[in-house]
């Protein structure tokens, strides 16, 4: 399932965001890539452990926390600190597929990466290119979102950013681990969800949707690994 998740951040948070990444000093974004993406990937990064990384993924975490939408699609388990990039003059990211595990460096933190997710933080207007393109079983899907909105992915699709010929593209990126491996049982639940809280609006006292609700729950009980 791709999913566009709008308004994760507000148009505050983005500017404070851009404030922030436009002052801090970047390195080559191959540090945190194997060896096999590091032939395809040309982008600049924000160290990990730099301090505005740390401040301005704390912030998208709370954000990701109280967006419904995300947890209902998601079901995090665990989330990866968020990243930084930018693509400028050029810069692209060839296909490639994201690591299996993730580690933080220096830590014994890990999460398997069963969902990989960018989070715009540049205007379309502001650069040409820049696509990021994902290819999953119904095809070849390009995303180039507003700032502030995200897009979730299966982190076992094939994908590519497209160079960037004008401007900066400037976005974070992490991967969660959710409490569903599959990509299949994640939708699955995620339709059902979508549902209940659809039959709930319209017929708010209908039998069927604590009916719906108890069979949700107990899908996610007898499905979740934690």
């Amino acid at each position: 399932m791709l999913l566009q998740i709008p308004d994760v951040l507000t148009v505050e948070q983005v500017a404070h965001a851009r404030r922030q990444l436009d002052a801090a000093s970047w390195v080559d974004g191959r540090v945190t890539v194997g060896h096999q993406s590091a032939l395809v990937k040309d982008n600049m990064q924000l160290p990990e452990d730099h301090p505005v990384a740390h401040e301005l993924g704390g912030l998208i975490l709370e954000a990701l926390q109280r967006n419904t939408l995300f947890v209902s699609a998601a079901l995090p388990l665990r989330v990866f600190p968020p990243l930084f990039n930018r693509y400028q003059g050029g810069h692209s990211f060839g296909n490639h597929v994201d690591n299996a595990i993730r580690q933080i460096n220096g830590t014994a933190f890990r999460i398997r990466t069963d969902l990989s997710a960018t989070l715009f933080l540049a205007e379309p207007d502001e650069y040409d290119g820049g696509e990021l393109i994902v290819e999953d079983t119904y095809g070849v899907h390009s995303v180039k979102l507003p700032a502030g909105h995200v897009v979730l992915y299966p982190s076992t699709s094939l994908h590519h950013v497209r160079p960037v010929t004008r401007g900066a593209r400037v976005a974070s990126f992490f991967w969660i681990q959710s409490m569903l491996r599959d990509d299949g049982d994640r939708t699955l639940l995620f339709d059902l969800d979508t549902a209940i809280q659809r039959l709930t609006v319209d017929m708010p006292d209908h039998p069927a949707a604590v009916q719906l609700t108890a069979v949700y729950h107990n899908l996610l009980r007898r499905w979740a690994e934690l």
